[in-house]
């Protein structure tokens, strides 16, 4: 299997990417987002999608949708925050009260949107993963985790308590997704602001995981 930073040349109609399985024009893909994003920001999506690449690799996902999705995760993170709610509802997205209260949420599922209309990916695994990379959500996919915590976790981060999620990433995906949630949830309430029930949902749903083994032998 190919990784991102191996995939050749499939072609585009226009400027349409064609999606042809495992193969895409990576440097492409570059080009268009060096447009829609500040060189700081593209830089990280690479990082976000090396990252993926390896976790993909370590814990038995794939790769190449891994890198995909961890690229193209933010390609909406610098559309004018004003622009966000319109841009969403023009997509056709449902949108949460906590999500017009804090507009900036809504930058993933509309990353996935232009995923599918400005990239022509279509496979419903990397959308979801760029959909939830924010907020989580619950039965996280192997994919929708690894980008999760890609995004968290790549090189160009650098924030307290993150060693300890990095070094977790290494040995167990559950573990290292949980400390996430749990320094996001707990900076969100420093802050005052507003946590979003996906989130919850993510952290409930993998601590109902954990102890349900527990449960069926008492």
């Amino acid at each position: 299997m190919c990784t991102i930073t191996d995939i050749v040349i499939c072609g585009f109609n226009g400027s349409i990417l064609k999606y042809c399985g495992e193969k895409m024009d990576y440097e492409y893909i570059l080009t268009r987002l060096s447009k829609m994003l500040s060189p700081k920001r593209l830089q990280h999506s690479i990082g976000v999608s090396k990252t993926a690449e390896e976790m993909a690799e370590r814990f038995g996902g794939d790769k190449v949708k891994a890198g995909l999705a961890g690229l193209l995760h933010d390609a909406a993170r610098e559309v004018p925050v004003a622009d966000l709610l319109p841009r969403a509802q023009a997509f056709g997205i449902v949108v949460s009260d906590i999500e017009k209260a804090e507009p900036i949420l809504l930058h993933a599922p509309i990353s996935a949107k232009l995923a599918e209309s400005k990239f022509n990916i279509h496979d419903a695994e990397i959308l979801q993963a760029i959909f939830l990379h924010t907020t989580g959500g619950a039965h996280m996919s192997l994919l929708d985790k690894i980008i999760y915590l890609a995004d968290v976790i790549e090189p160009g981060r650098n924030f307290g308590g993150l060693e300890e999620i990095r070094a977790m990433a290494h040995s167990d995906l559950d573990k290292a997704l949980l400390l996430a949630l749990d320094q996001s949830i707990a900076y969100i309430l420093e802050e005052g602001g507003l946590i979003h029930p996906a989130t919850i949902e993510a952290r409930n749903d993998l601590l109902i995981k954990q102890r349900t083994p527990i449960l069926h032998t008492t």
